[in-house]
């Protein structure tokens, strides 16, 4: 099926994640310039996540199995619209344009982001149900040592990667478990993702932006 077909503004099915999960802290990247481009991506029009009704329902119920545990959920990316993927896609072919290559990708060149799978051409988080997670102490009130950053492109940030501590794999578990147990599917490059399991969309690609005045009341 051609990718065009299946792409849609309609945001009827889609709710503001912090309206499910009001404790859920949120550091939404690709708003702001911090990230492995170094520019606000397109689309991103306001600093707030967006998920399907129904991933939204089952974040909800992890978070409160880890608020339990002494943990709070950061979100640093969820619904992503297709039009931020084809700038991610344009900066792929831009070579020049190496500037976040010391935080984000030291070991790559930026062609390879996308032969390895670090990129995609077409994401699940334009199909809304995917979210990009890490975990909060509630005690220290800082995020788990995780072993790699967010977005940090290399085989250190593989889930299953063991070239890290003890502590920083048990760390990756515990959100992983929690995810898993919630509906959600892990992904084997990338120990922040994961994508609802029985996701409602499965075949469709958002592209209305990243806002809440475009949610259908």
């Amino acid at each position: 099926m051609d990718f065009q077909k299946k792409v849609t503004m309609d945001s009827s099915g889609f709710v503001v994640l912090a309206d499910y999960v009001p404790h859920i802290i949120q550091e939404i990247r690709y708003h702001s310039t911090y990230n492995f481009i170094g520019e606000r991506i397109d689309g991103y029009e306001e600093p707030c996540a967006l998920l399907t009704r129904e991933a939204a329902r089952a974040l909800k119920s992890v978070a409160s199995e880890l608020i339990v545990q002494g943990y709070r959920l950061k979100v640093f990316d969820a619904y992503r619209p297709a039009c931020a993927v084809r700038h991610f896609v344009l900066w792929g072919i831009e070579d020049q344009d190496v500037r976040m290559k010391p935080c984000f990708y030291p070991d790559l060149e930026k062609q390879e982001l996308f032969v390895r799978g670090y990129i995609a051409k077409q994401s699940s988080h334009s199909r809304g149900s995917a979210v990009d997670v890490t975990l909060l102490d509630m005690k220290t009130g800082k995020e788990l040592d995780m072993g790699s950053p967010f977005d940090f492109f290399g085989p250190v940030s593989h889930p299953d990667c063991r070239e890290i501590t003890e502590e920083q794999y048990e760390n990756r578990m515990i959100l992983q478990h929690a995810m898993v147990r919630g509906g959600f599917l892990p992904l084997d490059c990338e120990w922040w993702h994961f994508c609802l399991a029985d996701e409602p969309y499965p075949d469709t690609y958002f592209e209305f932006p990243v806002s809440s005045a475009y949610l259908k009341k």
